[in-house]
């Protein structure tokens, strides 16, 4: 017993007086797929330098083993709150088939976890949980989330924008406590990310090094594109157009980028393969709520542009996107089919059956510190469903023809408010 007294007492005096703690123990672990279907990135983070980054995998055990890199990353407030994020990258994964992993080094280990390869070829239908607005604080669908995840009803998570609230906060802890909340989901199936205005500290340094998405030697995450099953989903950037101090060269970058990457798309060979064409931006280009927020605007810059330049309903309607996931909007809205301020329906019957413009969905009610944003009280022409319920968007891509998508409402235990077929026995541009 006074032996260990003793060994008590001197472990306190020494951190008491300084001593660092050691905690190379692997934290925040997250996938994400690379835009190569026998590809994963394994992403995590600790609070000291490891001698090394491995993954162990296998189907049945643990028995192939890669190395992989670490960065350095500094938040920027006046702690300098310090941590090492390490990615490693699997290859020649066989598409579909599950996965054992644990992540670290002889510093610490991992939990064991378990993924799936995206299966190969356009023929499959992915399921997705998409959502925006969502903290560590008032996370009211991480729960149901979770639970999800790990009953294994979707492929990949699709994050449109607005993290933690905020990253940087507490000099950048409550950015490591958001990732650990989000690890019993992003563990096990890619955690696909979009750039949001709460991620802007710092020229949005946080968000740039906390994920790996496709594309991230070229810009760190700020706008690319990956193929899954029969679709091809483009993130991009809204904040662009807001935070010029940052550079106003960006908004000429990403214009050009994603032209180039829907002409590629719109292909007719790509086209037949992969008919649906989904985009995921932070800031909606309609909404109704009262906020007075971009969004409320008839000459919505992310809709019109900057300066009448780089505005992208246009360039959307021209290549025949389908679909237009967004949030920011603390709130579910579902807009009719819509271009330049008039609704285009298939019928009256059908709207959503081969309608002639694309289909916007509002999806920002995860749950957040900021609570609700509100409705202007009457209906604009466009809008066709709204709620303010706390809750997340399931979606599934059946095939090259039908997509589902419902809202499910936490408030409501997991109640499902909303639905919608949209259905498209031909992609193409709307004005062709």
């Amino acid at each position: 017993m006074y032996l260990r007294v003793v060994i008590v007492v001197v472990c306190l005096f020494g951190r008491a007086h300084g001593v660092p703690s050691f905690s190379g123990q692997p934290e925040q672990i997250h996938l994400s797929y690379t835009g190569d279907v026998t590809e994963m990135m394994v992403t995590w983070s600790t609070m000291t330098p490891t001698d090394q980054s491995i993954v162990e995998y296998g189907i049945n055990t643990l028995n192939i083993a890669v190395n992989g890199s670490s960065t350095t990353f500094v938040d920027g407030g006046e702690a300098k709150h310090t941590q090492y994020i390490h990615n490693v990258k699997l290859t020649g994964l066989n598409p579909g088939q599950n996965y054992k992993y644990h992540c670290g080094s002889s510093d610490g280990w991992s939990s064991i976890y378990s993924f799936t390869a995206m299966p190969s070829g356009s023929n499959w239908s992915p399921r997705f949980a998409v959502f925006g607005d969502m903290g560590n604080v008032n996370a009211q669908s991480v729960g149901a989330l979770q639970q999800e995840t790990q009953k294994g009803h979707f492929d990949a998570i699709l994050h449109v924008g607005d993290f933690a609230y905020d990253f940087d906060s507490n000099d950048g802890e409550t950015g490591d406590e958001f990732m650990r909340q989000i690890e019993p989901i992003a563990a096990y199936i890619p955690y696909m990310a979009c750039v949001g205005n709460h991620e802007n500290a710092y020229n949005f340094s946080h968000y740039k090094n906390r994920f790996h998405m496709p594309n991230f030697e070229n810009n760190k995450n700020q706008w690319f594109s990956w193929n899954i099953g029969p679709a091809h989903i483009i993130s991009i950037s809204t904040e662009i157009y807001f935070y010029i101090n940052y550079g106003v060269q960006q908004l000429k970058n990403q214009w050009e980028w994603l032209q180039q990457d829907l002409e590629e798309a719109t292909k007719p060979e790509n086209r037949a393969k992969r008919p649906w064409i989904i985009t995921m931006g932070h800031r909606p280009m309609y909404c109704s709520n009262n906020d007075h927020d971009d969004c409320t605007r008839f000459l919505s810059i992310v809709r019109t542009g900057y300066l009448g330049m780089y505005g992208l309903e246009h360039l959307f309607y021209k290549y025949g996107v389908d679909l237009e996931l967004w949030a920011h909007e603390h709130s579910y809205e579902r807009l009719w089919p819509v271009y330049d301020l008039k609704v285009y329906n298939g019928s009256v019957d059908a709207p959503y059956t081969n309608p002639k413009a694309p289909v916007h969905i509002i999806t920002g009610s995860a749950g957040c510190k900021e609570d609700h944003d509100g409705f202007q009280p009457p209906y604009r022409p466009w809008s066709a469903f709204r709620r303010q319920d706390y809750g997340y968007t399931r979606m599934q891509i059946l095939n090259n023809t039908h997509l589902y998508m419902e809202q499910v409402s936490d408030d409501k235990k997991g109640e499902v408010i909303d639905n919608l077929w949209l259905i498209k026995e031909k992609h193409g541009p709307y004005n062709g």
